[in-house]
């Protein structure tokens, strides 16, 4: 076998135990620490909802299930404040205008509702959960193949972190979602190595304080 051969296949090699290894950590770390039934689900004052794309001026159906969970805890008092996190980068693409609005309709107090407009990834949500509105304890609300390293990036950044999965029937594409999640948890590991920076940071907007619901663009 000829040396550039045997060279890219060690490397693969690696590459996948590297993989495998990071995978087994992190969900043996956090796997714990998600629930799937309310009543089990520990309180705190805020939850975290990631964002998950949108159709139109409607969430999809991986947003709406967060959102769904997400309402249902604050209705049941298991947290008393709403993080939305998304991506409202371009005007076509505003997730988070789609998510306040669902939260409003759906019965939620604006005042107890924060906006991140700069979540433009679970890493820089967590990251902004920390240093830019304050929390030190959430709940985080996503599909369960996601919440291990949501997790485990909190955790690690300080976040005393739980999960509540909002697994709810059948999702187009979530065989790819699921394998994709396995390299990013692996990419989680050096972003918080080398404690990579958001692409956007700005100004406090502490939980303890005002709502930033009305705010129209990020800091």
């Amino acid at each position: 076998m000829k040396k550039p051969i045997r060279i890219i296949l060690l490397l693969a090699c690696v590459g996948f135990a590297f993989v495998m290894v990071t995978n087994y950590a992190v969900n043996n770390s956090t796997e714990n620490a998600i629930y799937e039934k309310m009543e089990d689900v520990p309180q705190s004052k805020i939850a975290i909802i990631l964002g998950a794309g949108i159709n139109g001026d409607k969430p999809s159906k991986y947003l709406k299930d967060r959102l769904d969970a997400g309402i249902s805890l604050y209705k049941s008092k298991k947290v008393y404040k709403i993080l939305l996190s998304g991506d409202n980068g371009r005007d076509e693409h505003d997730e988070l205008t789609v998510m306040k609005l669902y939260c409003y309709q759906n019965g939620v107090d604006t005042n107890k509702i924060y906006i991140d407009y700069a979540g433009f990834d679970s890493y820089s949500t967590m990251y902004r959960a920390k240093h830019i509105f304050k929390v030190d304890t959430a709940i985080l609300v996503s599909q369960k193949y996601h919440l291990n390293r949501c997790i485990y990036i909190g955790n690690k950044i300080g976040i005393k972190s739980y999960g509540f999965s909002a697994n709810h029937g059948e999702y187009r594409g979530y065989k790819y979602y699921a394998f994709r999640e396995k390299l990013s948890i692996s990419k989680s590991i050096f972003d918080i190595l080398f404690n990579r920076k958001p692409k956007y940071l700005g100004e406090t907007v502490n939980i303890n304080g005002q709502s930033n619901y009305s705010k129209d663009q990020a800091k």
